[in-house]
């Protein structure tokens, strides 16, 4: 049995495709976040932060409710289908929001935006498009994806603002959505079969073994805070840099950029250390109590302008690195046959987090004062990192996963049984229905004994 190192030329094309697609769905939710609360607070209504918040987070709350409907419709109805309706969904909300005059407008433009919930199936069609060995890959591109839209949007978002307003880049976001239908129809290749994804999906039959799991518990309250202070410090920010510099909103992204590059910096040390020291739990619990100092810092230091630049240094150092390292625990630590499940349940939590930090920032800002917001995310940072001294330490595992077409039942739990006793296998999983095996290998094991390892799994599979 051949083994491909290189994603096919279809492969690659389906992932591009499919990341844009992703992309786009969060730059609907970043663009906007460095000026959405200084423009929301002209609007009619806008006076009352709460619903400053509550126009922020509708996004996120839809995104709760139906997330993972989506998903699962997808495997009934087609993928391209669900995903037309959820980007004309996200291109109607974008329209309403920017044609409203009044808060409440946008709060209904932003809900039915967050309506388009298309994100699992978009991964379900990555999983669809890609080869088992190169799924892990295809993944980790649409998470690079997220995280340079959210980089760019806080720079591009004020330059923006300054060129054709928020209700023009509700347009300019509509417009591309709509763009967007046609490059799935005709950029993204169809997938000769369709099928469900244990390692991209969320599956109903595992969701209260992954419910009940403490140490996954322990990481989607973390995602929980962890997105709901990043929307809570966007009610905030953007008024106190507008009020201790002087600056407009549309210049602010001479600050971002520069706290982003020096961020970026800081953070990719760590990062390296953690993965290739097996360091991840030490430097994940410094990481939270980094945030939790940098809630502090903001909460002290909100009404000086060098305090807030800061702030947010220390705020990005932390966020980035936890940012990289909660899909990577979520990986290590979940049973292979659940990843999809733990991963639909972690952004589910993700996008709580997002409407609540949101909503809660709004009020407490409104009904007190800055400083309030950021004692309460400091909170929620001490909660975190007190259950964060009692996770597990992560297995340092790199997650493999191999084609085996045509295993039967009895075939597939004899090949699980045989790659389960090799040297570095902490778990396997063959799944014949999916024709897929899920290995959990030692990424410490000496590089040589990684690949005889590999090898004889490829044998094992090419031997039925």
């Amino acid at each position: 049995m051949q083994f491909s190192e290189k994603m096919t030329r279809t492969e690659l094309r389906a992932t591009v495709s499919l990341a844009s697609i992703y992309g786009l769905r969060m730059l609907g939710m970043f663009l906007i976040l460095p000026i959405f609360a200084i423009y929301a607070e002209k609007l009619e209504g806008g006076s009352n932060h709460t619903l400053i918040g509550l126009a922020l987070g509708a996004y996120g709350l839809m995104q709760v409710l139906l997330q993972l409907p989506f998903g699962m419709a997808s495997d009934r109805f087609g993928r391209k289908r669900l995903i037309y309706v959820g980007l004309i969904l996200f291109a109607v909300g974008s329209v309403v929001a920017a044609l409203s005059h009044t808060i409440y407008g946008v709060i209904l433009g932003r809900a039915i935006q967050g309506a388009g919930a298309i994100s699992a199936v978009v991964t379900a069609l990555v999983a669809d498009s890609t080869r088992e060995e190169h799924r892990t890959k295809a993944m980790a591109m649409i998470g690079a994806t997220i995280g340079l839209t959210f980089a760019v949007s806080l720079v591009a978002g004020p330059i923006f603002n300054q060129w054709i307003g928020v209700p023009g880049i509700f347009w300019m976001t509509g417009v591309l959505s709509l763009l967007a239908i046609l490059v799935v129809k005709y950029a993204v290749p169809t997938p000769l079969h369709s099928g469900f994804h244990s390692d991209a999906q969320a599956a109903p039959s595992l969701m209260k073994d992954v419910l009940k799991d403490s140490q996954l518990l322990r990481l989607n309250f973390g995602t929980f805070c962890l997105h709901g202070a990043q929307m809570a410090m966007f009610i905030v920010v953007p008024f106190a840099l507008k009020e201790t510099s002087g600056m407009s909103e549309n210049l602010h992204w001479q600050v971002y950029l520069p706290v982003l590059i020096l961020s970026f910096l800081l953070m990719v040390p760590a990062i390296i250390y953690a993965e290739k020291k097996a360091k991840l739990k030490p430097v994940f619990i410094a990481a939270v109590g980094l945030m939790f100092a940098a809630q502090l810092i903001f909460a002290y230091n909100i009404h000086h302008f060098w305090g807030i630049v800061t702030s947010l240094v220390v705020y990005f150092v932390a966020f980035n690195i936890l940012e990289a390292s909660l899909p990577s625990l979520i990986s290590k630590m979940a049973p292979a046959a659940a990843k999809g499940t733990a991963m639909g349940v972690h952004n589910t939590a993700q996008s709580f987090g997002m409407f609540l930090g949101a909503t809660v920032g709004g009020y407490l800002s409104h009904r007190f004062d800055y400083a309030a917001v950021f004692l309460f995310c400091a909170a929620l940072m001490m909660i975190w990192f007190l259950l964060a001294l009692g996770m597990k330490t992560p297995l340092s595992v790199k997650t493999k996963m191999y084609h085996m077409q045509g295993f039967d039942g009895a075939q597939a739990s004899s090949l699980q049984q045989q790659v389960a006793v090799l040297a570095g296998v902490h778990e396997a999983v063959a799944i014949a229905q999916e024709h897929m095996l899920i290995v959990k290998l030692n990424n410490q094991l000496p590089e040589a004994t990684q690949i005889e390892t590999e090898q004889t799994i490829l044998k094992l599979i090419g031997s039925k």
